[in-house]
C-alpha cells in the first residue's frame, strides 16, 4: 500500500482531495486549501536489471531481500540517483548489490508497476565476477533461463519478454493476494 502525503511541504497545512481544472479536464489530487501546493504522487522510476552471469554458462543471478519473509528470489532492483543515466544506476546497483561488474547492458522494456506507483526500466545485464552480496540482500540462486519464473506485474512481465526474446515461453507463478 502507498502511503499518501499529509500535510503541505510548503506551508504544513494538512492536505485535502481538491478538484482544479488542468490541462486535461478537471482533476483531483491532493492539495494545500491555504497555499496551492500540489502533491503530484508521480511514479517512482525504478530500475531492474535480469543478471545473466557470463561466467556461470548463462545462468540468471536472483536473489532474495533479507527484509522479504518466505523464499521469494527476484531481479536485481534500485532507484536511481541524481546525476546518473538509467544505464549508469542499474551498472551501480548490481555493482553494489552482487559485486559483479556489468560487461553490457540492453534495454528489455519500461513496465507499469501502479501497486507501488513506480515504472519499471528493465536492462538484461550480462555480468561477471565473484558474487558478495550486499547486507540488503540475504542469499542468491543461479537459475537456467527455462527455469524462470515470472510473476504477473513489473519485473515479472519485463522477465517474460526477455525469456521469450531467447526462445523460452514464460512460465507464470501466481502470487497470494495482499489484504
Amino acid at each position: 500500500m502507498i502511503e499518501e502525503a499529509r500535510f503541505c511541504l510548503q506551508c504544513g497545512t494538512a492536505l485535502a482531495w481538491l478538484t482544479q481544472q488542468e490541462d486535461g479536464g478537471p482533476k483531483s489530487r491532493l492539495r494545500c486549501a491555504a497555499c496551492g501546493w500540489t502533491h503530484w504522487n508521480n511514479p517512482t522510476p525504478v530500475l531492474a536489471a535480469i543478471v545473466e552471469c557470463s561466467d556461470r554458462g548463462g545462468r540468471v543471478l536472483l536473489a532474495r531481500n533479507a527484509a522479504w519473509s518466505g523464499r521469494m528470489f527476484a531481479l536485481i532492483t534500485g532507484f536511481m540517483e541524481a546525476g546518473e543515466t538509467p544505464e549508469q544506476g542499474i551498472t551501480r546497483e548490481v555493482m553494489e548489490e552482487t559485486s559483479l561488474q556489468v560487461e553490457r547492458l540492453s534495454l528489455v522494456g519500461v513496465y507499469d508497476f501502479q501497486r507501488m506507483n513506480q515504472v519499471i526500466i528493465a536492462y538484461h545485464a550480462l555480468a561477471c565476477g565473484e558474487v558478495k552480496l550486499s547486507p540488503e540482500l540475504a542469499e542468491y540462486k543461479l537459475f537456467e533461463p527455462e527455469d524462470l519464473r515470472c510473476w504477473r506485474a513489473g519485473t515479472g512481465y519485463a522477465l517474460a519478454d526477455w525469456l521469450r526474446s531467447r526462445g523460452h515461453e514464460p512460465q507464470f507463478i501466481e502470487l497470494p493476494a495482499k489484504n
